[in-house]
């Protein structure tokens, strides 16, 4: 009965709190136009589909839950050829990157705010026979609704960091309910399975695989993007990419940059900003440092003499660090919580990275560990780890080559998930391989 009392309290709160929510769209919409659209989807009002078969529901909050998504998605999607498929996110970004990759394969809406009769309506709408719901995105309301419409969930490269378990703790029981309204939890890693554990998940649920963002696929088609930029450039141009950054990243970088400018002329810095509503100020504080800067919308590619490229378009990060010769990865001297280090990784270029990694804490720590990435606080140290890897060509290979190996080994995690969801599709026990990763077995 409390739980149920505090399921109408809460439903009711973000009832109230929906204003307030609207408020800070309005507020976002003054630099980025999208978020000042297609409102009408986050209420569960869009357009009906009119399914006449069933659907599989994946969501994924935006740009990076999207591209570690991609693998599994389309693993699905071979599977599955008699479903359709329903995308859901919250950001524009993570909308850009879905109609980027799947266009009209997939029916794409905006994820409903978490109250009764929007989730109700796209429920009723979407059909879906299972709810795929990407890395940490637990809503009451949006659980317990598919719970009562038998509608399967599996979490999927879920994680939980210290920070966000914090976050949970005013509705930890909501949580722990919509956690156990789950089918199975395929945790990242054994921290974060102890960490949902502690908010009140049933371990019974939660296997430990791995993460999905060592199985990124790469298509042919960005390693040619990426060799045609940097067939632009002579050979001893030495590309550094600055990827996913933020305004305290950017201010660390822009300052080691001008110093290690003046000792290696030959360093072109091409920064890529998290954010399409930093793309003007990042570029003007380039050019506040007196960098001859240019725009990838505006130049396509850079001149021979630019010392700066800002890359102000969405969707094209990938291609960049495919022509680039060492990467810092940014939102980690920010104290945002890092981004994809093995997006870098992939591509076998030396990473830098800062402290502030609590979002990719484990898999930051491996790399660090087998020696393909510098931790970095500040320009100074910063200046210190270009200077290393600017003189040596063999260090950047030997951390390029470890970076990589170190993605290729911990490959996998896509296909014990679809084990997993093809357990619940056909109404079957699980493989004893995937048993084999459940949480309370591998804590004996």
């Amino acid at each position: 009965m409390k739980l149920e009392l505090r399921s109408r309290f809460y439903s009711l709160a973000t009832a109230i709190l929906t204003p307030v929510v609207l408020i800070r769209l309005l507020m976002r919409g003054v630099k980025t136009r999208a978020y000042l659209q297609r409102w009408h989807e986050r209420f569960g009002w869009f357009k009906n589909p009119h399914f006449k078969r069933k659907s599989i529901w994946v969501h994924a909050v935006s740009v990076g839950e999207v591209n570690a998504a991609i693998p599994l998605i389309k693993a699905l999607m071979k599977q599955y050829r008699d479903h359709e498929f329903v995308l859901t996110t919250i950001t524009p970004t993570g909308s850009d990157r879905v109609q980027q990759i799947f266009g009209n394969q997939v029916f794409h809406v905006y994820l409903p705010y978490d109250l009764p009769g929007a989730v109700k309506r796209f429920l009723r709408k979407t059909k879906p026979d299972l709810a795929v719901i990407m890395e940490t995105e637990i809503w009451p309301n949006l659980f317990r609704f598919c719970k009562k419409r038998d509608i399967p969930i599996v979490v999927a490269n879920a994680r939980l960091s210290e920070v966000s378990m914090k976050g949970y703790r005013w509705v930890e029981s909501l949580a722990a309910k919509a956690f156990n309204n789950t089918t199975y939890v395929a945790a990242q890693t054994m921290t974060d399975a102890k960490r949902m554990i502690q908010l009140g998940c049933d371990g019974d649920r939660i296997f430990v695989v791995g993460s999905l963002k060592f199985d990124i696929i790469i298509e042919d088609e960005i390693v040619k993007k990426g060799e045609d930029i940097r067939a632009h450039y002579p050979k001893d141009r030495l590309i550094w990419i600055a990827a996913s950054t933020h305004l305290d990243d950017e201010i660390e970088i822009l300052d080691a940059y001008a110093v290690l400018k003046q000792r290696h002329p030959q360093l072109m810095l091409v920064v890529v900003p998290r954010h399409p509503e930093r793309f003007q100020s990042t570029t003007q504080a380039c050019r506040n440092k007196g960098f001859q800067t240019q725009l990838r919308s505006e130049d396509g590619l850079s001149g021979l003499d630019t010392d700066v490229f800002v890359v102000d378009t969405m969707g094209e990060l990938l291609e960049f660090y495919a022509s680039s010769d060492i990467a810092f990865v940014g939102g980690s001297i920010a104290d945002i919580g890092g981004h994809n280090v093995l997006e870098a990784a992939v591509f076998s270029l030396p990473v830098l990275v800062g402290p502030n990694t609590h979002n990719f804490e484990e898999i930051t720590q491996l790399l660090n560990d087998c020696g393909g990435s510098f931790l970095v606080h500040d320009a100074n140290d910063i200046i210190r780890s270009m200077e290393t890897l600017v003189n040596s060509q063999q260090i950047r290979k030997q951390m390029g080559q470890s970076a990589s190996e170190l993605v290729e080994k911990h490959r996998g995690a896509v296909q014990i998930t679809m084990q997993m969801i093809e357990a619940i599709m056909n109404k079957s026990a699980l493989p004893v391989g995937v048993q084999s990763k459940h949480f309370p077995i591998k804590n004996k």
